[in-house]
């Protein structure tokens, strides 16, 4: 196959994915007046949003507070949830029911009410006064946002987040450690959408100022060609060597996921391409799609964007995004390395070899065609980090990134693709909008009552005072909350639950808040849920269970690694250079050696797949690993002289006894 045609034969494969298959099977196809509808909608939002943070002054003689910037952004995106997702899996796709443009209307007309009255609910202090029309107009957007909330969450959600949003009416009533101060109906209410904690809390607050930028420059990149070129630069670098297409799985899956924030269009994007290609190779269909479930999971965790979670922390911690980048970078390489290794021992294993090379597209053509893409993501890390203007930066990279992209022919934008271009803007971010002004119920009802406070103590009692049992309840729990939510939902609920009483117990705050996000992310690769592997094993043709057992094999060291982080900082960049440097390079070593023993193949050593000291071998070089990658120091009590001084001697104890396995299972010699 030549060049060209390898190229026309990706786009083709990608195109459908990236642009229409996950969306139209979820989302209502919109045409005519509707289709005017949103662009017209989703246009004036980014007008609004550049008009706030770009201070370009459109507004002169009236003060746009805060309040109002955000009650206005959510009656221009929120009821398009309404428009864009049906109400039912049968509900009409080509059509939009009556049904569906009353709640538009009404949604619309809650958030332009508050948006007209913002000063007077500030001197007024409608929180806890508010006018009987006032809360009259809450309880119909309370009901109105609760729907939406379903429509762009899901079911466990919808109820999570509508039984919290009505705790403060019960809150007297329940027992001990989750009562709190009670509110009537009408009061809590009002303050659902008159005060800055709850439908304008942190969340909304972050999609107001960070979220939107990012998620239009994710779209723009998409419309702009980044997914041919992400694949293809892969393929041209790692498409011929062993084990070649899982490892091109790996980077453009982890640069895809960086940029769409999304795990399941991660797999659908860059798994159509490379998980056949894995399995034309030689990789089994099961192991073919838990690698691309494993790179599209990761790929959420990898720095410079993170999707919008990263940005809701950024909020909630009050520092800046660019800290947590840095602070994400060396946990999210230590997971690609980690499946890195697992890959490259089973192609080893298995005699596995790449792509041929009249079959891969050439790096010097590709980056001939694709370099914008390169210099727009330095002057993004550049804003970002040195800069430190996150609120801006993706604005200035979209810029550039269009200005750029008129010079290309194939991919120049016109009349057509601009409408298409702000209808997936808008459309990410109707329903990201939806999802973050409902999940801030949560966090209104919460304080309202003032359970936040108490409850990180009542915690904190339930764990004996012990410190690691707490961190194993916040783990478990995160992972049962990422079963059913998305995460940044997740993230939300576990930041306002589970981080004070962490943080209270002693842990660094930023790495207490990775370590939710970290564990949120673990469903998207074990059973029952898995549905990073659930969508992989529908490419792969492989049966989902078996998908997610080995998903959840390969991505083991989402498991670990957050535990090493939040017991010793370092690896997230906090504390001593010369610890940082010596955690680094123990943890990578550490994660080789768990990946080698849970592959079965060590570098340099062979196959560990012999009989029972082969076994033996594999448990003794996991143990090796793990007191390698412990990081010494912090909270573990044990240096890391102590813990090296353990991995080194386990790990010759694991060679030799391979070594023996080895030879124990060599057929004797003729003659002897």
């Amino acid at each position: 196959m030549s060049q060209s045609s390898q190229s026309n034969a990706q786009q083709e494969q990608i195109a459908v994915p990236a642009g229409a298959a996950e969306e139209q099977t979820r989302l209502r196809i919109l045409g005519g007046f509707w289709k005017a509808v949103v662009v017209l909608f989703g246009a004036l939002a980014i007008f609004l949003s550049l008009n706030q943070l770009l201070n370009w002054g459109f507004f002169i003689g009236f003060l746009l507070l805060d309040t109002a910037y955000l009650y206005s952004l959510g009656a221009l995106l929120i009821g398009l949830v309404f428009l864009y997702v049906p109400a039912t899996e049968g509900a009409p796709r080509n059509r939009v029911p009556w049904y569906d443009v009353v709640g538009f209307l009404l949604a619309t007309g809650v958030f332009i009410y508050f948006a007209v009255n913002s000063h007077r609910i500030i001197s007024e202090a409608w929180e806890f006064m508010a006018p009987e029309t006032a809360v009259a107009v809450s309880v119909i957007g309370w009901l109105l946002l609760l729907e939406a909330t379903r429509r762009s969450g899901g079911t466990a959600v919808f109820v999570v987040v509508g039984l919290f949003s009505l705790y403060p009416v019960f809150a007297e009533v329940l027992p001990g450690p989750i009562s709190g101060l009670g509110q009537d109906f009408s009061t809590t209410m009002a303050y659902h959408f008159a005060s800055s904690e709850s439908v304008l809390g942190i969340p909304m607050r972050a999609f107001g100022e960070l979220v939107i930028g990012f998620v239009m420059f994710g779209a723009v990149l998409q419309f702009t060609g980044a997914s041919e070129f992400f694949n293809n630069i892969a393929f041209a670098l790692f498409g011929k060597v062993r084990g070649g297409p899982a490892k091109v799985a790996i980077m453009a899956s982890g640069l895809m996921g960086s940029v769409s924030g999304s795990v399941v269009s991660n797999v659908l994007t860059t798994g159509v391409v490379t998980i056949p290609a894995m399995k034309r190779t030689g990789f089994s269909a099961k192991y073919a799609a838990g690698v691309e479930a494993c790179a599209s999971t990761g790929g959420v965790l990898m720095p410079p964007i993170m999707g919008a979670t990263a940005f809701v922390m950024a909020a909630f911690l009050g520092i800046p995004y660019g800290q947590i980048a840095l602070a994400a970078a060396i946990p999210s390489i230590l997971f690609y390395f980690a499946l890195f290794m697992q890959i490259d021992g089973y192609a080893a294993r298995h005699n596995l070899k790449g792509l041929p090379a009249a079959e891969l597209p050439a790096l010097r053509e590709t980056f001939k065609q694709g370099w914008q893409y390169i210099i727009v993501f330095v002057v993004l890390v550049w804003l970002l980090l040195v800069e430190q203007i996150e609120a801006l930066a993706p604005f200035y990279s979209t810029a550039l990134l269009l200005a750029i992209n008129q010079f290309s022919p194939k991919y120049r934008l016109n009349w057509t693709k601009l409408v298409n271009l702000i209808m997936g803007v808008t459309a990410s971010l109707a329903e990201l909008a939806a999802l973050l002004a409902g999940v801030g119920f949560i966090i209104g009802s919460m304080s309202v009552t003032g359970l936040a406070g108490t409850l990180a103590n009542d915690l904190i009692y339930l764990a004996g005072n012990n410190v690691y049992v707490l961190l194993v309840m916040g783990a478990i729990t995160s992972f049962i909350f990422g079963m059913g939510m998305t995460i940044t939902a997740c993230y939300i609920f576990l930041a306002i639950v589970l981080a004070p009483p962490l943080i209270q117990s002693g842990f660094d705050p930023l790495a207490v808040h990775l370590f939710m996000m970290y564990w949120g992310m673990v469903s998207f690769i074990t059973p029952p849920v898995s549905l990073a592997a659930f969508v992989a094993a529908g490419v792969a043709g492989a049966r989902p269970v078996e998908v997610g057992l080995q998903s959840m094999r390969l991505g083991s060291s989402m498991y670990f690694v957050p535990f090493f982080f939040v017991l010793n900082p370092a690896l997230i960049l906090r504390g001593d250079p010369l610890d940082v440097v010596i955690v680094i390079v123990t943890a990578v070593i550490g994660l080789a050696l768990i990946s080698s023993a849970l592959e079965g193949y060590l570098v340099k050593v062979g196959s560990m797949h012999h009989g029972f000291f082969g076994a033996l071998a594999r448990l003794v070089l996991f143990a090796a690993g793990l007191s390698f990658a412990i990081p010494g120091g912090g909270d573990i009590g044990l240096s890391h002289i102590e813990l090296t001084t353990t991995g080194v001697i386990l790990a010759i104890a694991a060679i030799l006894m391979a070594r023996f396995a080895q030879r124990a299972s060599l057929p004797p010699l003729k003659g002897a």
